[in-house]
């Protein structure tokens, strides 16, 4: 029985790690949808009336795609992996501070908030809430009447 628990632990481990990822939809979550979907409609249109020659108009359709293409894939080629390793580290980095620095600042905060209300709830209730109704009773007998004289 321990074995299988040690078993299914370390299969657990190792799938968090050893994630399979999806080639063919790389933008599951849809977070550049709207951002980096740019076509060569996008950025160049002809109005009517002001039209090029239709071969030059194929050529830069064709130049516009294969160089966005090629240049952003020698780009990620060149630093993809080290800028990947970059946003690791950050986001490492900010997980790290928040687990072990913000979470329990927090927590520690919320205790002691809870301590120091609990003593203001008691001086309120103590102190003031007894000058407040006798007050309140003071001022409970005063009557107003309003007259218009003529």
């Amino acid at each position: 029985m321990a074995e299988e628990q040690t078993d299914l632990e370390t299969r657990i481990i190792q799938d968090i790690h050893s994630k399979e990822i999806d080639l063919v939809n790389r933008d599951p979550k849809h977070i550049n949808e709207d951002v980096v979907k740019v076509d060569f409609e996008d950025v160049i249109a002809e109005p009517e009336g002001t039209y090029s020659f239709d071969g030059v108009w194929k050529v830069s359709y064709t130049t516009f795609t294969v160089s966005k293409y090629w240049c952003y894939r020698l780009i990620s080629t060149l630093l993809g992996v080290p800028l990947a390793l970059l946003w690791g580290f950050i986001f490492a980095c900010i997980s790290f501070c928040h687990i072990w620095a913000v979470v329990p600042c927090i927590k520690s905060c919320l205790i002691e908030m809870q301590c120091i209300s609990r003593i203001y709830s008691l001086c309120v209730h103590t102190f003031c809430h007894p000058v407040f109704a006798a007050l309140g009773q003071i001022f409970s007998s005063i009557k107003v009447a309003l007259r218009k004289e003529v």
